[in-house]
């Protein structure tokens, strides 16, 4: 696909201007993906376009709206509900599902699922494929999630978790010990992975409590609180303990892992309505079954 520029700008902007019901976030994945040619080479999102050039394009950019998650009942049969309210749902995300979908039409996901059980959660959120999530867990993490059903909703639990006021606890069994209760490193991501950057990372704070420790391995109770990418994960890999079968951050292969790794989102506690609303789920099998095999 090839399109004409008429106006200089940079080819970002062009682009959006080509295709206004694509997001911002579609478009970026064009120049990640490398499918964006200039002159017949690899364009940046800064470079700039004259009058007459011609942008190559692979494949065009998904718009908003087929990024909406698609309605899944057989996801909904599955969910495991915490708590259900006519202003928010929480529930028990199992490691394995992915929290919203990553292409159109994909379907299994959290917010497939809350699509088909809740609709009016399919039209909420800043990304269309959030499906009313204010948060979201790795695919590989486990536990509790939440959901705004209202849109008033959706904007206080943001803004709550924005402001720091959303107490979150993970459980991780983990390689070996933490050498420190803390960690503050500021994270960036790079790639697939985020790694600590002192220069240019994002603040990040995570605490560590050992609550019990073989000679191999540790249960340890985590409180993130900031929420960055992997910040949990990332944060064991510095202070010297990668999450079991976390291979992307150095964590030991395990063969019940499934190909996953044991970190568990425990409890949350946040801001609803007049009220402060805490949420538990508890520690799946898969996870009690590594405990028990490492001793713990």
């Amino acid at each position: 696909m090839k399109i004409t520029v008429e106006t200089a700008d940079r080819i970002d902007k062009a682009l959006a201007a080509h295709f206004p019901g694509a997001g911002r976030r579609q478009l970026a994945a064009l120049f990640e993906a490398g499918a964006v040619k200039l002159k017949g080479k690899r364009a940046k999102k800064g470079d700039r376009v004259e009058p007459g050039d011609e942008i190559e394009l692979a494949r065009a950019p998904v718009s908003r709206a087929e990024l909406a998650p698609v309605p899944d009942a057989d996801a909904a049969a599955a969910l495991q509900i915490l708590v259900e309210r006519a202003d928010l749902v929480a529930i028990d995300k199992a490691a394995g599902q992915p929290s919203q979908p990553l292409r159109a039409g994909e379907r299994g996901t959290v917010a497939n699922a809350l699509a088909a059980r809740y609709p009016e959660c399919a039209a909420l959120g800043d990304d269309p494929r959030d499906g009313g999530l204010v948060h979201r867990l790795d695919i590989g993490t486990s536990g509790v999630l939440v959901a705004a059903r209202t849109a008033e909703s959706w904007r206080a639990l943001r803004d709550a978790f924005g402001a720091g006021l959303v107490e979150k606890t993970y459980l991780a069994l983990v390689d070996g010990r933490p050498v420190s209760r803390e960690c503050d490193a500021p994270l960036a991501q790079r790639g697939r992975r985020v790694a600590v950057d002192m220069t240019d990372g994002l603040a990040a704070y995570t605490q560590f409590t050992v609550e019990r420790a073989s000679a191999t391995h540790a249960l340890v109770r985590c409180i993130a609180a900031t929420g960055r990418m992997h910040q949990v994960r990332a944060h064991l890999a510095h202070v010297g303990s990668p999450i079991a079968g976390d291979t992307l951050y150095g964590g030991a292969a395990r063969p019940d892992t499934d190909g996953g790794f044991f970190l568990h989102a425990a409890s949350m506690v946040l801001p609803a309505g007049t009220e402060r609303l805490a949420l538990e789920a508890p520690l799946p099998a898969r996870f009690l079954a590594a405990l028990a095999a490492v001793g713990l």
